[in-house]
């Protein structure tokens, strides 16, 4: 995702779900074609080198999660403070419970 709208479309009308040191919000109406995934690192999380190590090291969890999230959807990953001394493999256990909330049927 790109465009603000979308960031913010997605986290107004989306579905929220915890995942340790991310939240996850998703949207399924979005009507992509394929599904997109944004990622908001704050300056709560740290400093500019610390906010683009975690943003890094989230793609890179994302892209391995990518063919999990439904087709058309919007999806945005927001960084919580915590993320910063977090490693890899926590984000990855992080993603993995907030997408398994929202894979829930019922979950609006």
């Amino acid at each position: 995702m790109r465009r603000s709208s979308d960031f913010t479309s997605v986290v107004r009308a989306g579905v929220r779900r915890p995942g340790g040191p991310v939240i996850v919000h998703q949207r399924l109406d979005l009507g992509f074609p394929a599904a997109r995934v944004g990622f908001v690192v704050g300056k709560a999380v740290g400093n500019s080198v610390v906010r683009h190590q975690v943003a890094r090291r989230l793609r890179a969890q994302v892209a391995q999660r990518l063919h999990a999230l439904p087709p058309g959807s919007g999806t945005v990953v927001r960084a919580l403070p915590p993320a910063a001394t977090a490693t890899s493999d926590e984000l990855g256990a992080g993603l993995d419970r907030a997408l398994a909330a929202l894979a829930k049927p019922g979950r609006a």
